[in-house]
């Protein structure tokens, strides 16, 4: 069956997936959601065994309709491969009662490589089929993990540029230099001097603007993007929570039939939603635990209904979730009102103007299979170092607000059903906030010390992504006011 998109807020603009993947952004600023969603159509039992390229063709062929099989298959194939350390691509570890899916063995060692390094395939396949004649820009703004994954994603990809902006002081020391050290000839990073929601916001007025578009347009540029509002971000960050079923069932963790938990950390909730699109697809999962650092939007709004970004913005040792305006939230919004697109439409506009919205009690039992907490500073480095004491396992910031949450979770509820943790970083990419957690000398340290002191008491291995920066020579240092993003992407451009 052919699987076709439409916006969140208008059904009008209909699409194909290759179409949603260029485009990015629907044209009156909704998200592209599938008209029908697809089930699986192997067995459970069927995918057991298979590799994750192949669970992940299993998945992406379902939504991804207009791709041919060898299509699909060449750009699994290309991002999959030895750019991750380990062949398993997502392995499964055993810490104190849970399961931790580690996504960060690509080569940027955080989640977002998990999507973003198949992206790239998918649109420069996207631009062929549909002969789009311009080159596309990708413009994305960044809480830290996106922007560097997009960057080494897209970096010398022909017919393509990419833009990033990301908060001068709102990511860690590794997330920077990561960034600013990117080589390639079509990159560009710009540090902004607000925070990721104003970045992302100047991003969304930039998509939205027509006659930007149209002077782009003349130039010979198109805008796309590699945010996970974009739709070929989201599926295949469906496929690891399809993945780690299997993998749990074919390593007798869990018997046929069995459901599961999964606990994601969020801030921008597009990898709860593709735990919750697996869900939907048919995977047997049963809750889905949202974690929140201290800037707990989402707990607030799954506890009373209310959505509301008018609180004070805090930083914390988790930044890629110091994010107050959760864009993916509105698929779920979408689906939670029997797909009303006026009523979306009517929230999304209430959140722009206002900064908050209600839903109604109808829409509240759509969140029934969600549980959400928060853990505080204090709490996510006491969770770093209680595991790592218990177990010797060591956690990043944004996994241990997770494991904080799983644990409250379970003392209350009492539910002992086996769950799946998405560990969305590696330790090394928050090296001093991981080892001060575990003692509070390891503060006196420089960072190359940190590093290699993470390396002993882990007994893993440095990251290819922490040697690379360790020496490397700053490439990108443009820094802006939020309010002049337009102009410094007019001047890359040459418009």
């Amino acid at each position: 069956m052919d699987i076709f998109y439409h916006s969140t807020r208008n059904k009008n603009e209909r699409v194909t997936a290759s179409q949603a993947i260029l485009k990015g952004l629907a044209d009156d600023g909704g998200l592209f959601v599938p008209e029908t969603m697809p089930v699986l159509d192997r067995s459970i039992e069927e995918l057991c065994g298979l590799s994750y390229r192949e669970v992940a063709f299993n998945v992406m062929k379902l939504f991804l309709t207009d791709y041919t099989e060898e299509e699909l298959k060449d750009c699994i194939n290309k991002a999959y491969d030895s750019k991750f350390d380990t062949d398993e691509i997502a392995p499964i570890t055993y810490a104190d009662g849970a399961y931790y899916l580690e996504l960060f063995h690509g080569a940027t060692i955080a989640f977002k490589d998990m999507a973003l390094s198949i992206l790239p395939h998918l649109m420069t396949k996207a631009a062929k089929k549909n002969e789009l004649k311009e080159e596309i820009v990708i413009l994305t703004a960044t809480s830290g993990d996106t922007g560097k994954a997009a960057l080494a994603g897209f970096a010398d990809v022909p017919g393509t540029k990419i833009i990033v902006f990301y908060p001068k002081d709102g990511v860690s020391p590794v997330q920077e230099k990561q960034m600013v050290t990117q080589k390639g000839a079509n990159t560009h990073v710009i540090g902004i001097k607000a925070n990721f929601d104003m970045a992302q916001s100047g991003v969304k007025a930039m998509f939205n603007n027509k006659e930007l578009a149209k002077r782009m347009k003349e130039a010979g540029f198109v805008f796309s993007s590699a945010n996970s509002i974009n739709i070929g971000r989201l599926i295949p960050q469906v496929c690891y929570y399809v993945y780690s079923y299997v993998k749990l069932l074919n390593d007798g963790r869990i018997a046929k039939g069995d459901k599961i938990n999964v606990v994601v950390p969020t801030g921008n909730f597009g990898n709860i939603l593709a735990a919750y699109y697996a869900k939907l697809i048919g995977t047997p999962i049963d809750r889905l635990i949202c974690a929140s650092n201290i800037n707990k939007v989402l707990f607030d709004f799954f506890n009373t209904g209310t959505y509301d970004k008018n609180r004070e913005f805090v930083i914390t040792s988790s930044p890629s979730m110091d994010i107050l305006i959760s864009s993916n939230l509105e698929r779920l919004i979408y689906r939670i009102c029997g797909e009303d697109c006026e009523k979306t439409s009517e929230l999304m506009k209430a959140l722009s103007e206002n900064g908050s919205y209600d839903i109604d009690d109808t829409m509240k039992q759509g969140l029934s299979s969600f549980f959400s907490g928060f853990a505080d500073e204090e709490e996510t480095a006491k969770t770093i170092k209680d595991l790592y004491n218990r177990t010797g396992y060591v956690i990043d910031t944004h996994t241990a607000v997770a494991a904080k949450v799983y644990n409250e979770y379970v003392k209350k509820t009492g539910d002992k059903t086996v769950s799946i943790i998405a560990s969305t970083a590696s330790p090394y990419k928050f090296a001093r906030s991981v080892l001060t957690a575990i003692r509070a000398d390891y503060n006196e340290l420089n960072d190359i010390e940190l590093i290699d002191e993470l390396e002993k008491i882990s007994n893993t291995k440095v990251p290819k992504a922490i040697d690379d920066i360790r020496n490397a020579a700053v490439l990108h240092n443009t820094v802006c006011q939020a309010e002049k993003m337009q102009e410094e992407v007019e001047k890359y451009l040459g418009l």
